[in-house]
């Protein structure tokens, strides 16, 4: 891990990186998807006619791996049915008509005292779990599962994600800005949940704002340190900033757990903050619209199950000729085929491109360059183990670590063949775990 990794990017984050964050209009209709974590998708315990309130739970799952889902608007719940999912590309949704009116459900006021510093570690764990919390980021881990650690895994380090090193997004950025005190009190509680007495906070030396703010959010506090790295990408994945934040390497097939880290983004941490101090479930995030394509890029607080194209014209609309749309960030997002798409947990970014943006050139025969593998962040050989994989040969390409692949698209990012080398290796990686349970 000491080599250098990565690429350097253009980060376009001068769009929206001053833009306050902004609340976004409420939809007439919320369409919320029962997946939004990884997991067991929940199932649907409301049925068409029922009147729902504001964070009333809507859907749940009995497995552990999993998040319930709750309304983010109050009014009729009006189908069920299939749409169009920005990860799963169709998934089942509860559509919810709004009455205007926000009325609030109490059920997770209810749950045990009132005062947080009075709660168990229990029930505060309890807490996250049913305020649906799941990683912010973008890998929309179940937040709960990652803090119960094994029996016999102690741990020594919390660490929050604040690097945001996908170009165009600052929703974390904005968020770091302005909920400082939300961040470390977040933080805090996970720091009791776990049993840890040290926290860190992970900033890229690019957002000098948001690391001043914190340092004096936490220059009282003697057990929490924020932490500067290199501006680099992926500086943001799970392991890098590990290894950049306490020098401590994951290794491959391990969890950060297994080295006594708990990784969690710093929106999370706002969450977590939220639902153990105001019993507040997750049904909103921040979302970071920009690009050419959109008239008036800036930061959002959007209601879970709020449409991509409402938010898109909440911006003042499309603007150029639209080349293409993406959820999340350029290089690890989603292309979408439709701006029909709901706003779920892990969308941390809409991003509308003109075709002048958008680079779409055809895939050439590979020239054997390595810029590949001296980009790769975890040392593979993308190209070879593509090869592989178009081959058909699924076992060769795990012995070559396909499966540690992080899906971080440096790779296809400096290719001059414009081989898409991280679709074919997420595409494989499916394959491979498909061949495993056979």
């Amino acid at each position: 891990m000491a080599r250098n990794f990565g690429v350097h990017l253009q980060g376009y984050k001068e769009l929206t990186a001053s833009e306050n964050i902004k609340v976004a209009n409420t939809p007439n209709k919320v369409y919320i998807p029962l997946s939004q974590h990884l997991g067991a998708p929940a199932e649907p315990i409301v049925s068409v006619g029922d009147r729902v309130k504001l964070g009333q739970k809507i859907g749940e799952s009995k497995s552990y791996v999993s998040a319930p889902i709750h309304a983010s608007v109050s009014g009729t719940v009006v189908a069920i049915q299939k749409m169009a999912h920005p990860v799963l590309g169709f998934g089942d949704c509860i559509v919810i008509e709004n009455d205007g009116l926000d009325e609030r459900d109490t059920a997770l006021k209810e749950l045990y005292g009132a005062d947080p510093t009075s709660l168990t570690v229990d029930e505060l764990r309890s807490l996250v779990f049913e305020a649906g919390i799941v990683g912010m980021g973008g890998a929309t881990f179940p937040t709960h599962v990652k803090y119960a650690p094994p029996k016999g895994v102690k741990i020594d380090y919390v660490l929050l994600n604040g690097g945001e090193c996908e170009p165009y997004l600052t929703s974390d950025f904005r968020v770091m800005v302005e909920k400082a005190d939300r961040i470390v009190k977040g933080l805090q509680y996970i720091m009791k949940i776990v049993g840890c007495d040290k926290g860190v906070i992970g900033i890229e030396d690019n957002k000098q704002e948001a690391i001043e703010i914190l340092r004096q959010a936490t220059v009282n506090i003697d057990n929490i340190e924020v932490k500067v790295c290199p501006e680099r990408y992926p500086q943001g994945s799970e392991k890098h900033l590990i290894y950049a934040c306490l020098g401590r390497v994951v290794p491959s097939g391990k969890l950060p757990l297994d080295i006594g880290v708990v990784v969690n983004n710093v929106a999370t941490a706002v969450a977590v903050a939220d639902a153990i101090e105001y019993r507040t479930p997750l049904v909103e995030r921040v979302v970071t619209v920009s690009g050419k394509g959109v008239q008036h890029p800036g930061n959002y607080l959007v209601r879970i199950g709020t449409l991509f194209s409402e938010l898109i014209q909440e911006c003042g609309g499309y603007q150029g000729e639209i080349g293409k749309i993406i959820a999340g960030g350029p290089m690890m997002g989603k292309a979408i085929f439709t701006d029909e798409f709901p706003i779920i947990k892990g969308t941390s970014g809409v991003l509308v491109f003109t075709k002048e943006e958008t680079n779409l050139g055809k895939e050439r025969t590979c020239v054997r360059c390595a810029k590949c593998v001296d980009q790769c962040p975890i040392f593979l050989e993308p190209t070879t183990i593509v090869q592989h994989l178009k081959a058909g040969h699924l076992e060769e390409a795990k012995e070559l670590g396909a499966l540690d692949c992080i899906e971080c698209g440096c790779c296809s990012y400096g290719c001059p063949a414009r081989i898409p080398l991280a679709q074919y290796i997420r595409d494989g990686k499916q394959a491979i775990r498909a061949l495993n349970k056979k």
